[in-house]
């Protein structure tokens, strides 16, 4: 098979990262999630906390901007104001993602990667979701020092940022099936299941 790329968009407490990562073990190719802010820096000179401060958030105030142009391999130059600015930082990441997508067969979770390689052949967008009372008992795991009010309050947070970040870049609602080529609640299987059914689908719809 030529290469291939999944991208995982997901809601806060659905297992979205989790299947990600089984998947990429599963299929033995790379897992990219945080890691992308990482090639951002090294490929831009740019501080690295500068794209974790910004990573899939934005500002309240840019909210009210119209969406910028979708991303079309532009770069901001050094010696301009805006090389640190949100939309700069977008671009570096979305280069990344582009560059990763012509070179290798990866999984890639979330920074708007379904958008950024939108069109492009043997690409699988998938979206990870799940009820509400769900993702507050799968991140209560993962924050066991937190109340139930407090998981339920940083999951509608987290999800806000993730889908106020989508609608700002690209125009686009964030939980539009729509956007995904696969869409997968996550309570209705094991994480298992859900790894084999994107394997599946993969080998059904990307070619040869």
């Amino acid at each position: 098979m030529k290469n291939f790329v999944i991208t995982i968009a997901r809601g806060y407490g659905s297992g979205g990262r989790t299947i990600g990562r089984m998947l990429a073990k599963e299929l033995n190719i790379p897992y990219y999630d945080r890691e992308l802010l990482r090639l951002a820096s090294d490929q831009s000179g740019i501080n690295e906390a500068l794209f974790a401060n910004a990573d899939e958030k934005i500002k309240g105030t840019l909210l009210f901007k119209k969406a910028r142009a979708a991303y079309m391999g532009e770069l901001i130059p050094p010696d301009s104001e805006d090389f640190v600015s949100n939309d700069n930082l977008f671009n570096f990441q979305a280069k990344v993602i582009r560059d990763l997508a012509a070179t290798e067969s990866c999984v890639i979770v979330g920074r708007c990667a379904d958008f950024v390689l939108r069109g492009q052949p043997n690409v699988l967008r998938l979206f990870v979701h799940a009820p509400f009372d769900y993702c507050v008992e799968r991140a209560q795991e993962v924050h066991p020092s937190l109340s139930r009010e407090e998981v339920k309050k940083l999951i509608i947070r987290t999800d806000k940022r993730r889908a106020d970040y989508y609608q700002y870049f690209t125009g686009k609602n964030w939980r539009d099936a729509d956007n995904y080529d696969l869409c997968i609640n996550s309570s209705l299987m094991s994480w298992e299941k859900s790894v084999a059914l994107v394997k599946a689908f993969r080998d059904i719809n990307l070619a040869p």
